[in-house]
């Protein structure tokens, strides 16, 4: 055992050690920091240049900048007016990303950590009332059909489903536009808002921030509610064949106490792994999602951070 657990801690570290190597390569190709800090309108050149980037260790070879970038650079003295020379009793302030330091902005010189606190929260509110919609919707229906396999109803019920996990996600963004907010308008029906957190001619309340997030939420529960329906609908048919399951309907059980006692609540467990291994497929749809709706979330960071680069200094 004790055997097993230090092979599996090793693969563990020597995968993170993969996966950081990765994020570093990318962070260091997504463009160059020196025209990031005039915003590309005039581009240091020269002794400019060669200054810049002696302060920001970029002169640096790459094994060090990794490491800087892991463990930070508080430890070493560094080049601060970058004249070539290292500074006497100067050290560096950066900490890596091991103790929570993602650097700060080369524009705004804010922390990235701020930048990321500001907008996670927004972010989760769109996706944690999708995953409970996504989590509900799916028992409901998958239970449904497990009891009655092959039906109309339950043929019915996964097309939908399948359907909309095969849309693109700006494609299903697009549609519930036009629907709820362009034709409900030409209708005169009440019709849904589609850009921002809130009006902003009216107060900041809940009801305010709930009309606004009923299509990007929706949009979010739409493509992934497939994936959960057959999952649970496969594992519902698996478990109520089991011998467990024919034992406690011959003791008299009914067949709704059978089924939520007995059934769901086995057939429900491994859906934690399945939430875990999806996240990183909301959070692309959140980039979508975000930038159509104009929510000022974790994606629409991701899109305004492309057009300039920027970089741990």
């Amino acid at each position: 055992m004790t055997r097993y657990f230090l092979r599996r801690l090793l693969e563990g570290l020597v995968l993170l050690f993969i996966v950081s190597v990765i994020l570093f390569a990318i962070t260091y190709s997504i463009g160059d920091p020196i025209s990031a800090l005039t915003d590309g309108s005039r581009p240091p050149t020269g002794q400019e240049a060669d200054r810049l980037r002696r302060q920001l260790g970029l002169d640096q070879p790459l094994p060090l900048q990794y490491l800087y970038w892991l463990i930070g650079n508080d430890w070493t003295l560094v080049d601060v007016d970058g004249d070539g020379d290292t500074d006497e009793e100067i050290y560096g302030q950066r900490q890596g990303i091991l103790r929570g330091d993602f650097g700060r902005s080369l524009l705004t010189r804010a922390p990235v950590l701020d930048r990321i606190a500001e907008r996670f929260p927004n972010s989760l509110i769109l996706m944690v009332p999708s995953y409970l919609l996504v989590l509900t919707l799916a028992l409901m229906i998958g239970v449904y059909s497990a009891l009655r396999p092959y039906s109309f109803l339950d043929n019915a019920l996964n097309t939908l489903a399948f359907v909309g996990y095969a849309m693109p996600i700006y494609f299903v963004c697009l549609a519930l536009i036009y629907i709820f907010a362009v034709q409900f308008r030409e209708w005169g029906l009440p019709h849904l808002p589609v850009a921002g957190m809130w009006d902003l001619t009216q107060p900041r309340t809940f009801s305010n921030l709930l009309r606004h997030m009923i299509l990007p939420v929706a949009s979010l529960t739409i493509v992934q509610l497939a994936v959960y329906v057959r999952y649970i609908r496969s594992s519902v048919l698996e478990i109520r064949n089991q011998d467990y399951i024919r034992t406690a309907r011959a003791k008299g059980l009914s067949e709704r106490t059978v089924i939520g006692r007995h059934v769901l609540r086995p057939a429900s467990l491994p859906l934690v792994t399945l939430i875990g291994l999806d996240l990183p497929v909301i959070l692309g749809g959140a980039v979508v999602t975000e930038r159509i709706f104009a929510w000022p979330g974790m994606g629409a960071l991701f899109i305004e951070a492309l057009p300039a680069p920027t970089t741990r200094c």
